[in-house]
C-alpha cells in the first residue's frame, strides 16, 4: 500500500466514523451505540470486501489503528457535538459523500492489487463504498440511501470505473486515486446540491387493479 493510499484510507475511516456517530446522535443512542454505529459505518464495507476476496487477516485486524481512530472519532463527536439534531442533515450527507468516494476508489485499488479482474474490482469498490452506510441505515431503521432514488451507488460505481480505466491506461497511481475520488465526490455532491435523483420504479394502484381485473377475465 502506497503512503497516499494508506493516509486516504485512514481519512476515509474517520469520515465514515463521523457519519455513523452523527447518525447515532440524531437517534439519541447511548455512548456504546455511538461507537457501534461509527464502527460498522467505517469498516463494514471493507470487512465484507476483504472476506469475499479472501484477504486475511481483515484490514482492521491486521492494523488496529483503524479501531483506535474510530473510537477517538466517536468520543470526540460525543464531547464536542452536544446537539446532533441541530446539525443540518446536509452536513451528514456531505460527510457520507466523502466517505463514499474515498472507500469506493480505495476498495477498487485494493481489489486490483489482490489480482481481481476489472469487473470484480468495480463491484468490490462499489460494495466497499456503500455497505457501511447501508448497515448504519438499517440499524437506525432508515431506508438505506442505496435503495432510494438518490444518486448514491452510481457515484461509487463511477469512482470505481474511473480508477479501473486510469489504471488500465497505466496512469500514475496517486493521480488515478485523486481523479477517481474527485469524480465520484463531484457526482455525489452535485446530486445532493441540485437534488438530482434517478427515476423511481412505480406501479400505480390503478394499473395494479387493472392487471388483477384482466387476469380474472
Amino acid at each position: 500500500m502506497t503512503e497516499l493510499l494508506y493516509w486516504l484510507d485512514l481519512f476515509g475511516v474517520v469520515v465514515f466514523a463521523l457519519s455513523g456517530a452523527l447518525m447515532a446522535g440524531r437517534y439519541k443512542l447511548d455512548p456504546f451505540g455511538v461507537v457501534v454505529l461509527a464502527s460498522v459505518t467505517a469498516v463494514g464495507g471493507g470487512t465484507i470486501r476483504d472476506v469475499i476476496l479472501g484477504a486475511y487477516p481483515v484490514f482492521w485486524v491486521a492494523n488496529p489503528i483503524y479501531l483506535w481512530l474510530i473510537l477517538l472519532t466517536a468520543i470526540l463527536t460525543i464531547l464536542l457535538v452536544r446537539r446532533p439534531k441541530r446539525i443540518p442533515k446536509r452536513f451528514l450527507l456531505i460527510a457520507d459523500a466523502f466517505g463514499l468516494a474515498l472507500f469506493a476508489v480505495l476498495g477498487t485499488a485494493k481489489a486490483l492489487s489482490l489480482g481481481a479482474p476489472m469487473p470484480v474490482a468495480i463491484v468490490m469498490g462499489t460494495l466497499t463504498g456503500v455497505a457501511g452506510g447501508m448497515i448504519r441505515d438499517v440499524l437506525c431503521n432508515v431506508i438505506p440511501m442505496i435503495l432510494r432514488q438518490e444518486i448514491y451507488a452510481t457515484a461509487a460505481m463511477l469512482g470505481s470505473c474511473l480508477y479501473v480505466a486510469l489504471d488500465y491506461f497505466a496512469f500514475a497511481q496517486n493521480s488515478s486515486l485523486i481523479l477517481a475520488i474527485a469524480g465520484a465526490l463531484t457526482l455525489r455532491l452535485a446530486a445532493i446540491y441540485w437534488q438530482v435523483s434517478l427515476p423511481a420504479f412505480h406501479i400505480s394502484e390503478k394499473e395494479a387493479n387493472k392487471e388483477k381485473t384482466d387476469s380474472r377475465e
